[in-house]
C-alpha cells in the first residue's frame, strides 16, 4: 500500500506567510559561504545540505490522506483543503473513489465543494462516515450563500454508506475498521489492512488512559501497526492550557505508539499557529523523548508533510 499526504494542518488552512519565507530566505544568505557557490555542482550541495525546515515547508492545507491499495484502488481519508490538489491528479481516472470522513468539523469536509471528481457525469464515488445523514452535512456547506453550487451538480454515481464501529468490511480486498475516540462531537480512527500490512488513521483525537488499555478491541484494532499517522497538534504545555479541545501532546503520541507496537508514527493535524521551524522542533523532540523516555526504541518518528509519499 502507498499513501501521499496532501493536507497535513488542523483547524483551519495555513498558507505560508511573506514573512516567513524572507526569514527562512535570510538564515539561507547567512549559511552561504564562497565555496557554495565556486559551482552548480556546489550550490546543489549546499541547497541538499539546507535542514527539511529551511528548504521546503511542511504545507498548510488541512487533512486529507491519499492510500493506493496493492489492486490500485483509491481511498481518501477525510476531505479538508488537501483534497483539492488530489482531485486534479485523479479526474482523468475512471477507477471508484472511496472517501472516509473521520467526521464533520469543517477542517475535515471543506475541500468537497472544490473536489473535481464530483462534478464528473456519472463519476463512481463512495462515502463511509458514522453518520446516516451526511449526505445532508455536505449539502448544507454547500446551501446558498455559503456556495455558488449546490450538492445537485454532483454525480448522480455518489454513494453513501453508513459504518458500524467495530465491524469490519472489505473494499477490494482491503480489510477497514472505524474505532470512535475521543474529540468533541465524535470522531473515528480508521484501521487499513491488507494482507499482513496494517495502516491506522487517527487524527483529532485526545488521547486518554482508555486508549493503553489491553482490551481485546483495542489489542486488534492498534497493535503491532505497520504505520499510524496520528493527531499530535500540541506541546505538552500547550495540551495542559487545551485541555478537552480533543487534540493529543506529540510526546502522548510517542508513548501511544511505543505501548501499541507501531513501527512508523506520523505526526499530524498540524497547529495553525506553529511554522516549520517549530514543527521541526517538534519532531526532534519527539525522536529524543522516544530515545530516552519510551521502551520501545524502535519506533521511527516522522512529520507528515504535504506532497510526501511512503510505501507500506
Amino acid at each position: 500500500m502507498k499513501v501521499q499526504f496532501w493536507g497535513v494542518r488542523g483547524s483551519i488552512p495555513t498558507p505560508i506567510t511573506t514573512a516567513q519565507i524572507q526569514a527562512k530566505i535570510q538564515v539561507v544568505i547567512q549559511r552561504i559561504t564562497a565555496k557554495d557557490i565556486l559551482s552548480l555542482d556546489a550550490k546543489e550541495k549546499f541547497l541538499a545540505s539546507l535542514p527539511k525546515s529551511l528548504f521546503g515547508t511542511v504545507g498548510g492545507n488541512t487533512a486529507c490522506v491519499e492510500l493506493i491499495t496493492n489492486s490500485d484502488s483509491s481511498f481518501i481519508i477525510d476531505a479538508g483543503s488537501g483534497i483539492r490538489s488530489l482531485g486534479k491528479k485523479i479526474s482523468s481516472k475512471n477507477n471508484p473513489i472511496h472517501i472516509f470522513i473521520s467526521h464533520f468539523h469543517w477542517d475535515h469536509i471543506q475541500g468537497l465543494p472544490f473536489f473535481d471528481p464530483l462534478f464528473i457525469p456519472n463519476r463512481e464515488v463512495h462515502f463511509y462516515s458514522f453518520m446516516p445523514n451526511c449526505k445532508d452535512f455536505f449539502a448544507e456547506q454547500m446551501k446558498n450563500p455559503f456556495f455558488p453550487v449546490s450538492i445537485d451538480a454532483w454525480s448522480k454515481n455518489v454513494h453513501y454508506h453508513y459504518i458500524k464501529p467495530n465491524s469490519s468490511f472489505k473494499i477490494d480486498g482491503v480489510e477497514i475498521c472505524a474505532k470512535e475516540m475521543s474529540h468533541p462531537g465524535n470522531c473515528y480512527a480508521y484501521k487499513f489492512q491488507q494482507g499482513n500490512k496494517k495502516i491506522i488513521y487517527s487524527s483529532d483525537v485526545e488521547i486518554n488512559h482508555n486508549d493503553f488499555n489491553d482490551s481485546l478491541k483495542n489489542d486488534v484494532f492498534f497493535k503491532n501497526a505497520d504505520a499510524l499517522i496520528m493527531d499530535a497538534q500540541y506541546t505538552l504545555e500547550e495540551s495542559f492550557e487545551k485541555e478537552n479541545w480533543g487534540h493529543t501532546p506529540f510526546c502522548y503520541a510517542v508513548d501511544f505508539a511505543s505501548g501499541w507496537n507501531v513501527k512508523k508514527l506520523f505526526l499530524f493535524h498540524h497547529e495553525p499557529t506553529y511554522d516549520d521551524k517549530k514543527l521541526h522542533s517538534m519532531l526532534q523532540s519527539a525522536q529524543w523523548y522516544n530515545e530516552y523516555s519510551v521502551d520501545n526504541k524502535n519506533i521511527e518518528i516522522f512529520l507528515a508533510t504535504e506532497g510526501t509519499e511512503f510505501d507500506i
